[in-house]
């Protein structure tokens, strides 16, 4: 149940929305220990995204958070305790019998029964668009925290989940070789990336990649077979490849698979480019899709120390009466920006880069594209 507000005291909301990624639980504990512990402020967390706003009675999907309840072994857990979800815009938000209605109004009356001053909303591009249309449209106190593995959110350098994400597909990588090498093995390794290849690019360094490949750079199969002859040639027996999952086949088609729910997602690009290379090198070749096994465990002491950054500075701006704003990091900086034009400016790989720098430097085939 959630907290009865006392008088003059200040109350703020926060939830998680979209998909589930490491870091969201230290972000939480930032906030609440800055929030009660030097505003002494109450603290409601919102279950399940804006989904909690839709509960009646609203106060069930809300819960009371103070420090005593957030202790040092929250900020190493992954997943988040609030729960999430990335289904039901309350814009257009889809019912039981397949219509679709305006929500709206529903979710703001939601916010309204909880008397909160303020909202701090922990999500992507797409979780950030809806929560800031629906602050303008009720005038809500919006503060935003920025989230997602695939760190394509413009303006911070950084966002929350994305190092987790990266040192899980190097992991994997660093797992692979060994197998590779004991029986002469091209391995495949699919990772997440929905629109950018950042994940694919940093990992792949990071773990030794002979071939990268990314949506933002075109690659052909003769340039790939050709990399493999050259490994052949000093006397390799193995090869690893890293591709990000929104990379398409040679023919430029998009390769995704169909959800039970009708949902359609990225997936197979691994399957289809291992195929490919045994048909053209004659390589023997196995495929791993790591998946969600991105989104979850442990957060690196990275994703920690930025979820705490961002947690401290998004009260901060409350206190400060600066709304509209997402938290930010940029030139080792925390700094804020309008959230508009935090989600209006797309990151995809910066081919002038260093890290496509860097990946050519060590002779990774990276594509068809000379920096």
């Amino acid at each position: 149940m959630a907290q009865v507000k006392s008088t003059g005291q200040k109350r703020i909301g926060v939830l998680t929305s979209g998909g589930d990624c490491a870091g969201l639980n230290a972000v939480l504990r930032a906030v609440v220990l800055r929030a009660a512990g030097h505003y002494g402020w109450q603290v409601v967390g919102i279950r399940n995204g804006t989904a909690g706003l839709l509960a009646r009675p609203v106060e069930a999907e809300m819960l009371g958070l103070s420090p005593d309840l957030l202790d040092g072994t929250l900020q190493r857990r992954g997943g988040t305790i609030l729960g999430t979800t990335n289904k039901g815009n309350p814009f257009d938000y889809e019912m039981p019998d397949g219509s679709r209605v305006n929500r709206v109004a529903e979710v703001i009356e939601g916010y309204r029964q909880l008397d909160l001053d303020a909202l701090i909303g922990i999500g992507g591009d797409g979780s950030q668009a809806i929560l800031r249309r629906l602050a303008q449209e009720a005038g809500i106190g919006l503060v935003t925290v920025p989230k997602t593995i695939d760190n394509d959110l413009g303006h911070t350098e950084m966002s929350i989940g994305y190092s987790t994400a990266v040192k899980v597909a190097t992991d994997a990588l660093d797992q692979l070789q060994p197998t590779a090498a004991s029986h002469s093995r091209v391995m495949v390794l699919e990772v997440m990336g929905r629109d950018a290849g950042h994940i694919a690019i940093a990992a792949g360094i990071a773990g030794g990649a002979d071939i990268i490949l990314i949506p933002e750079i075109p690659y052909t199969m003769a340039g790939i077979a050709a990399k493999i002859e050259s490994i052949r040639k000093r006397g390799r027996n193995f090869a690893l490849a890293v591709v990000a999952e929104a990379v398409r086949t040679e023919e430029g088609e998009p390769v995704k698979q169909k959800q039970a729910a009708g949902a359609v997602n990225y997936g197979g690009i691994g399957h289809y480019l291992a195929a490919r290379i045994a048909e053209e090198t004659g390589a023997e070749t196995r495929v791993t899709v790591l998946g969600h096994l991105q989104r979850g465990g442990m957060p690196t002491d990275r994703d920690r120390l930025m979820a705490s950054i961002f947690g401290v500075r998004a009260v901060d701006l409350i206190a400060e009466g600066k709304f509209d704003r997402m938290v930010a990091w940029s030139g080792r900086q925390v700094v804020d920006i309008p959230i508009a034009e935090a989600i209006a400016g797309y990151k995809a790989v910066d081919l002038d880069g260093p890290l496509v720098h860097t990946a050519h430097g060590l002779g990774t085939y990276l594509g068809e594209f000379s920096p």
